[in-house]
């Protein structure tokens, strides 16, 4: 590792500053991209629109498929990267890129050693989370996911710290994330009043309380804001220089062609900083676009008829920028977004929050349905299945939307949406509209406005199916996917289970997305690509700017944040003109 000097960041309007590596945007793809290029001995500046850092990626769990990883390999899994080549192919059909799919593939375990061994970014390896579709040859069973490991946000200096961005408050406790696996089945044993499930989530929740009171702010960061919190501290560590509230407003390029650097705009004005290497397009994609929203999604004549996660400042900058500059921007994807159902939050201030339903949908006891009382998806499987399935079995001309139902058993020991379970109180959930209830299914189907004799037929059918522990209509708990996010404790089948008394929950479910898949074309060195395909000099892409590597299909859990990471680092290593590897890709 070389000594990086750190940059100098005051700014006054009309000033330049000058670097090697300027990356506009801080989630997973920036942050590796700036942090590999800071270890190589390059001066980096990374500018930021938002106050804070982090993006999409903060508010994500922080899981990254990252296929034939070293912490696998310690764990003594050994897998043949042709299975991964094998999966893939099957899933991404005519979207299969070889060249950019040999790319992530080569560097993944070299990204992931790299990162846990050099920088202040340990992983925790996902020995038991499955791919998606299990009955597809190649398909894993474990083992090719990491997530960062938990971080106490007292082990980055304060200034740092205020530039990172917090928990999503809807997939937290009262702002405290929780982590999947061991940390989430604690809390959940809890609800069923398992003693080692209390004291878990009192020590936590009291650990929590004390960090507001000091801190004003949580302090026990997991999943993605760990995530961002460790690439900021190893950037930091490494020199780079972070700047927060600096939009970019264009590229720059030099007499050649080559992008040479950008001009950006901060509290304290407009100012230029040129790049003698390059600049890293980062900026999270278009899911804020509403213009593109209407062009691309399906079903969303006006652009507004879907409500994303990413933050707000995700409005497809990077693309605009790139593309005045020539870059080809590629559409050519089998979805233009990472679909996600979510629910709208109303709170008592006025404020609307959005809620990703990831694990409740697999849970036994709860099943999705239409208006029409239909299920029209295996509701365990992927939360992109989900929504492509109500996005094809909604007819033309209605609003895209569907009811996520279950019983009285089911809410007091799962979330529901946002509602949680005991000891949590349903009745705020109630009284704001956001949960809707009825004694019979009838009733509930009333309340949320489907067709009462349907649901309660529906209802009757699955019933009778899930007591025998089979799904024939959409095969749900089929696979090691399904069963494993369900309930290993219910028998026959850990994901199904009959919804039997009364009273009856609901919550409406939306078409959401965590980003976008459509972006910019790039080569297997996440070089942008102009429309004739051929490299832009110095403009180099990572995260959701860049096209989709998985071609617009989700294969895997983490296949946003994987591909991020990787191409990021291999940006980086790019521009800083390096061929071997930090380490050898196997150890952990």
């Amino acid at each position: 590792m070389k000594t990086t000097k750190t940059i100098e960041s005051s700014a006054t309007s009309g000033t330049t500053f000058d670097c090697d590596v300027l990356v506009i945007g801080s989630g997973a793809g920036g942050l590796s991209a700036a942090v590999t290029a800071a270890y190589h001995g390059l001066k980096v500046i990374v500018v930021e629109k938002a106050h804070v850092c982090g993006g999409a990626t903060s508010w994500s769990g922080g899981w990254a498929w990252t296929p034939g990883n070293p912490l696998a390999t310690a764990a003594g899994i050994k897998e043949d990267p042709e299975l991964f080549r094998t999966y893939l192919r099957h899933r991404l059909g005519k979207n299969y890129n070889a060249e950019r799919i040999e790319a992530f593939l080569e560097a993944v375990p070299h990204m992931v050693g790299f990162f846990h061994n050099k920088t202040s970014l340990q992983f925790v390896p996902g020995a038991k989370i499955k791919d998606i579709y299990g009955q597809t040859p190649g398909a894993g069973t474990g083992n090719r996911s990491v997530g960062p490991k938990p971080l106490n946000a007292r082990n980055i200096k304060p200034e740092l710290r205020s530039k990172a961005r917090h928990q999503l408050y809807e997939t937290s406790f009262l702002g405290m994330g929780i982590m999947a696996g061991p940390d989430l089945t604690k809390f959940l044993s809890a609800s069923q009043g398992n003693i080692q499930g209390l004291l878990h989530a009192t020590w936590r929740v009291g650990r929590h309380v004390l960090d507001l009171l000091i801190h004003r702010r949580n302090m026990q960061l997991v999943n993605g804001t760990a995530l961002t919190a460790r690439l900021l501290k190893s950037a930091d560590d490494l020199g780079a220089d972070i700047r927060v509230s600096t939009p970019a407003q264009h590229l720059l390029t030099d007499k050649e062609g080559k992008v040479s650097g950008a001009v950006v705009h901060s509290p304290d004005g407009r100012y230029t900083i040129n790049a003698s290497r390059g600049v890293v397009l980062a900026t999270g994609g278009f899911p804020n676009d509403v213009a593109r929203r209407a062009e691309l999604f399906p079903k969303t004549p006006t652009g507004k008829e879907h409500w994303t996660l990413a933050p707000k400042e995700a409005t497809g900058d990077g693309i605009t920028m790139a593309q005045a500059v020539g870059a080809s921007f590629n559409t050519n994807v089998e979805s233009p977004a990472a679909w996600c159902p979510v629910s709208l939050v109303p709170y008592r201030n006025g404020r609307t929050g959005t809620f990703p339903h990831i694990m409740d949908r697999a849970k036994p006891g709860s099943i999705g349905v239409l208006r029409n009382g239909k299920r029209f998806v295996n509701e365990a499987n992927g939360y992109y299945d989900y929504v492509e399935g109500m996005l094809k079995a909604t007819p033309d001309g209605e609003p895209v939307e569907a009811w996520q139902i279950a019983d009285a058993a089911y809410v007091r020991k799962f979330p529901l949406g946002m509602a949680k379970p005991l000891p949590v109180p349903l009745f705020p959930y109630l009284r704001s509209g956001y949960l809707k209830k009825g004694d019979t299914i009838e009733e509930l189907a009333s309340a949320c406005g489907i067709d009462p004799e349907a649901l309660a037929q529906t209802v009757a059918d699955f019933n009778e199916n899930a007591r025998k522990g089979i799904d024939p209509e959409f095969n749900r708990g089929t696979t090691e996917f399904n069963r494993y996010g369900g309930d290993s404790k219910n028998t026959p089948n850990p994901s199904l289970r009959a919804l039997e008394k009364g009273p009856f929950y609901a919550v409406k479910v939306l078409p959401g997305s965590f980003g976008t898949f459509a972006g910019l074309a790039t080569d297997p060195h996440g070089r942008a690509l102009d429309n004739a395909g051929r490299a832009i000099n110095g403009l180099y892409v990572a995260g959701n700017d860049q096209a989709s590597v998985m071609g617009g299909h989700y294969p895997a859990g983490g296949i946003n944040l994987g591909p991020a990471l990787t191409f990021g680092y291999i940006a980086g290593r790019d521009l800083a003109g390096v061929s071997d590897y930090e380490d050898d890709g196997t150890s952990a």
